[in-house]
């Protein structure tokens, strides 16, 4: 099924929507401080997607493209030009879902982390598939990372979302592809980036990339999305998850 995204270049790029049919996928609130940030200034989340580079946790939080204007250069692309690097996309629908390029320009030896840090609007029967047995760092913040295996590492079960108390939890996986279930409908986000370490942090999906070679300052990486309706809601507890026909979770 096609997926609709719509940006915010005005307020930072971020994904304001992504829909399929009349099923929207990311949760957003409208916040007046967000109109008048500067590059510097604490994050103001407002939902959607954030285009989070070159940090996510570091400083600036959530990166310093977030708080900058961006520019639309026509036929579906944007960009930005921050201290130490421009980031360009390119977003467009495919008869499965939809499909974002990226290029990120800057001087040789530049290392940073660029995730697309979405906030997914679920019910509290969704569940997340990714590899079983990949390599999982879990972030229960204050407390030191815990590394262990996906869907349980240190015992703490990330598969499953259940009902809101108030909590969260942070982990990163090292797989580039996943699989959202919520009831009836799914979605597949997968990035890539040729040569690069890639790792799907749980609620969004992320590329670490080294220092490059001299001659190589342009990245180019690819995230895209399938999205799918099954016939019948699937339960919300079972032993084990058959992958639908359009589910990337390995």
């Amino acid at each position: 099924m096609p997926l609709e995204i719509l940006t915010g270049p005005a307020h930072g790029g971020r994904w304001t929507s992504l829909r399929a049919g009349s099923r929207e996928w990311l949760w957003r609130r409208a916040d007046p401080l967000r109109a008048d940030v500067a590059p510097g200034d604490a994050f103001v989340d407002a939902g959607g997607l954030e285009e989070c580079v070159p940090t996510v946790r570091g400083t600036p939080d959530h990166g310093d493209a977030w708080s900058r204007t961006w520019t639309d250069d026509g036929n579906g692309t944007q960009s930005v030009r921050c201290e130490r690097f421009a980031l360009t996309r390119a977003i467009r629908s495919t008869a499965g879902g939809a499909e974002a390029d990226y290029v990120l320009t800057a001087d040789p030896g530049y290392r940073l982390v660029r995730a697309a840090h979405g906030l997914l609007d679920l019910s509290e029967r969704a569940t997340l598939h990714l590899r079983a047995g990949a390599r999982t760092r879990l972030y229960p913040d204050p407390e030191p990372c815990v590394q262990g295996s996906w869907p349980a590492p240190g015992g703490v079960r990330l598969d499953h979302l259940g009902p809101d108390d108030g909590t969260a939890v942070g982990a990163v996986v090292d797989t580039a592809r996943c699989c959202v279930h919520d009831g009836r409908h799914r979605l597949s986000p997968t990035v890539a980036a040729d040569g690069q370490p890639l790792s799907s942090p749980r609620g969004a999906i992320s590329a670490a990339f080294p220092p490059p070679a001299p001659t190589a300052a342009p990245v180019w990486s690819r995230c895209s999305a399938a999205s799918s309706t099954s016939p019948k809601p699937v339960p919300a507890m079972r032993p084990s998850y058959p992958r639908p026909a359009r589910c990337a979770g390995g």
